[in-house]
C-alpha cells in the first residue's frame, strides 16, 4: 500500500518546477521508535527534498543513517534545543511524534502530564520558526495535544486552523485492516472512516460507511470490530511485554498522512484524509471526520452521514470524555 501511495507521490513530484526546493519537512522526536522509521519513510517521498530530523539527543547517527538511502531529499540531524530553530526554518510539513510512549499501566493522563509540555516548547518554536507549516501531530493523547497547540499558535498570534492536524491514521489503518481481515476482503481495496477522537471510546470506525459493505458480519462482529480498532494500542502494548507501543504501524500511519498533506500542497485534488481538527460538526470544538485536503491544509470539513443506531450510541457516550480531553489541553497553556 505505502509502495503504491509512494509512485503516486513520484506522479505529483513531476508537478514541482525544476530548480525549485520541493518541500522541507521535520520531524519532531526523530531518534525515537516513532521518529526513526518515520523519517526513513519520509526520506523515501519523492516530493521531499529537505528533511529535518530533530531529538533532544541521538539524531546526528539518525541522520547519517537516513542518509544514505539513495532518494533526493537531502538529510540533516539536529540535536538538543539549541537547534530546533534551525531544524524547523521554513519548514513546509512538521511531523510531531515526540514524547514518551505508553507503557503497560500508564493511562493517556499519565502520558498527558510529560507530553504536553513537549509539545508546548516545539510547538512555540514552530510558531517562531515556520508558522505557516502544516503542523501534523502524533504526540499523544492527541485529543488534549492538539488544542495544547492551538492555544500556544494563538498567544503567539500564529494560529491557523487549517494548518494544524491530530493524526488519526492509525486509527483507519486498524479499522481497515481488521475490518478486511474479519469480512474477506483486500485489505488495500477496504476504505473505513474513522471519527471522534484518538483515545478508546473517542475512537468510532463507521464500519456502516465502509466499502465495499460487508453482508456477512453480524451486529456482534461490528462491535468485536469497534472495541479492538478502539483498543488497538493496548493490544500492541500488551504483545510487546512492555518493551514497546505500536511505533512501526504509526509511522506508517504518520507517513501516510504527510504524504497526503505533500500531495494536497503540491496541487493534488480531491485528497480526503480522516483527522482531528477545529471543528463545528459537534459540539466539541476539535473532532475528528473526514477532511478535504487543499495547497493552504484543510479546505472542506465534512459532516458524518447517516449514522447506525450504533454507531450513533457510541458517538454520543464518547461526548463527555472527549470534551474533557480537550478542554484539558486548553487549561494545560492558559493556566486552570
Amino acid at each position: 500500500m505505502l509502495g503504491s501511495v509512494l509512485r503516486k507521490s513520484a506522479r505529483a513530484s513531476a508537478g514541482i518546477a525544476r530548480g525549485s526546493r520541493g518541500y522541507k519537512v521535520a520531524v519532531l522526536g526523530a531518534a525515537g521508535g516513532i521518529g526513526q522509521p518515520c523519517g526513513l519513510l519520509m526520506k523515501m517521498n519523492p516530493l521531499v527534498t529537505e528533511l529535518s530530523l530533530y531529538d533532544i539527543a541521538g539524531t546526528p547517527g539518525v541522520a547519517a543513517d537516513v542518509s544514505h538511502v539513495n532518494t533526493a531529499a537531502q538529510v540533516k540531524g539536529y540535536a538538543g534545543e539549541a537547534e530546533l530553530g534551525a531544524a524547523l526554518k521554513d519548514c513546509d510539513v512538521v511531523i510531531i511524534p515526540a514524547g514518551v510512549p505508553r507503557k503497560p499501566g500508564m493511562t493517556r493522563d499519565d502520558l498527558f502530564a510529560i507530553n504536553g509540555g513537549i509539545v508546548k516548547g516545539l510547538v512555540e518554536a514552530i510558531a517562531d520558526n515556520c508558522p505557516n507549516a502544516m503542523i501534523n501531530m502524533i504526540s499523544n493523547p492527541v485529543n488534549s495535544t492538539v488544542p495544547i497547540a492551538a492555544e500556544v499558535l494563538k498567544a503567539k498570534g500564529k494560529y491557523d486552523p487549517k494548518k494544524l492536524f491530530g493524526v488519526t491514521t492509525l486509527d483507519v489503518v486498524r479499522a481497515k485492516t481488521f475490518y478486511a481481515e474479519k469480512a474477506g476482503l483486500e485489505t488495500s481495496k477496504v476504505d473505513v472512516p474513522v471519527v471522534g477522537g484518538h483515545a478508546g471510546i473517542t475512537i468510532l470506525p463507521l464500519f456502516s460507511q465502509a466499502t465495499p459493505q460487508a453482508k456477512n458480519l453480524s451486529a456482534d462482529d461490528i462491535d468485536a470490530l469497534t472495541k479492538r480498532t478502539q483498543d488497538g494500542g493496548t493490544e500492541v502494548v500488551a504483545a510487546k511485554a512492555g518493551k514497546g507501543s505500536a511505533t512501526l504501524s504509526m509511522a506508517y500511519a504518520g507517513a501516510l498522512f504527510a504524504d497526503a498533506c505533500l500531495r494536497a500542497k503540491n496541487g493534488e485534488a480531491n485528497i480526503v484524509e480522516c483527522t482531528y481538527v477545529e471543528s463545528k460538526v459537534t459540539k466539541v470544538p476539535y473532532f475528528s471526520s473526514k477532511v478535504t485536503l487543499g495547497r493552504d491544509g484543510v479546505d472542506t470539513v465534512h459532516g458524518l452521514g447517516t449514522l447506525s443506531a450504533y454507531e450513533q450510541s457510541a458517538l454520543d457516550a464518547m461526548m463527555p470524555q472527549l470534551e474533557s480531553e480537550i478542554k484539558k489541553g486548553v487549561d494545560f497553556i492558559k493556566g486552570a
